[in-house]
């Protein structure tokens, strides 16, 4: 029994190596393209900003042109009933009439004071906004020409590489199979988990990954009966022998 639970564990462990082997190859290969993915999100990012802030100055502009107008509408109505009330003053007949169409014209009076400082707001704000909404579209074609370089770059990136990939994406679904799915669990949340993307590392001079493993512990990955995990970075460490007997074969 033990030994078919050693065989087992062995080829777990081969199997992991495979699957860490092809997983840098498709590393490797995704690092040819550089940062021009981030890159180009931070300009389409960029982009769709502006081109939110343009609408907003231009629905800005509208809604000012409307109100423009009712201010207009508003002074020629006032202007219209100051003339009827002061018509009408002509012809009362007594001081409380006359008082209160007084009290009318200076409400309209008033009306046209407050239509004209809307007025004179809108038009003060018009040249600040045409020449916020002229810069915004200057760097907008900017931005649209370099991220149509960008896209550029990335597709004669990805084009070279296409094939390539494709084909380490099936060794690799294939190489995946062959593990434990707990085994494969654990690897995938290392894998997303560290910065490199190593979740099985050979151990190397006493040390794996620049930790240093315990005596002990170097013994037990030797033997290779069991899954050794690093204790600094939750890494599968395997015997560098083993780890190079298994990669030597592949064709990847």
């Amino acid at each position: 029994m033990a030994t078919a639970v050693e065989s087992s564990i062995g080829e777990q462990l081969r199997s992991l190596i495979r699957l860490q082997h092809i997983d840098s190859k498709i590393d490797q290969v995704k690092k040819l393209r550089g940062d021009l993915p981030d890159e180009i999100r931070d300009l389409e990012d960029e982009k769709a900003g502006l081109e939110t802030r343009i609408e907003k100055y231009e629905t800005e502009a509208k809604e000012n042109e409307v109100a423009k107008k009712q201010a207009d509408l508003d002074i020629k109505e006032s202007e219209d009933l100051i003339k009827k009330y002061e018509e009408q003053q002509l012809q009362v007949r007594n001081n409380r009439e006359y008082d209160a169409l007084t009290k009318e014209i200076e409400a309209q009076r008033h009306r046209i004071t407050e239509a004209q400082n809307r007025i004179e707001t809108i038009d003060g704000s018009k040249e600040e906004r045409e020449a916020a909404i002229e810069a915004a579209k200057e760097r907008l074609e900017e931005l649209e020409a370099a991220l149509a370089g960008k896209k550029a770059e990335l597709d004669e990136v990805l084009n070279d590489t296409k094939s390539e990939q494709a084909s380490l994406e099936k060794k690799r679904n294939s190489a995946a199979s062959d593990v434990d799915s707990r085994y494969l669990r654990a690897y995938e949340r290392l894998r997303n988990r560290l910065r490199d993307g190593r979740a099985v590392v050979p151990l190397v001079r006493g040390a794996a990954a620049g930790f240093a493993v315990p005596p002990q512990r170097q013994v037990e990955i030797r033997q290779g009966n069991r899954i050794v995990a690093c204790e600094h970075t939750g890494r599968i460490i395997v015997d560098s022998d083993l780890y190079d007997e298994t990669t030597k074969g592949m064709k990847v």
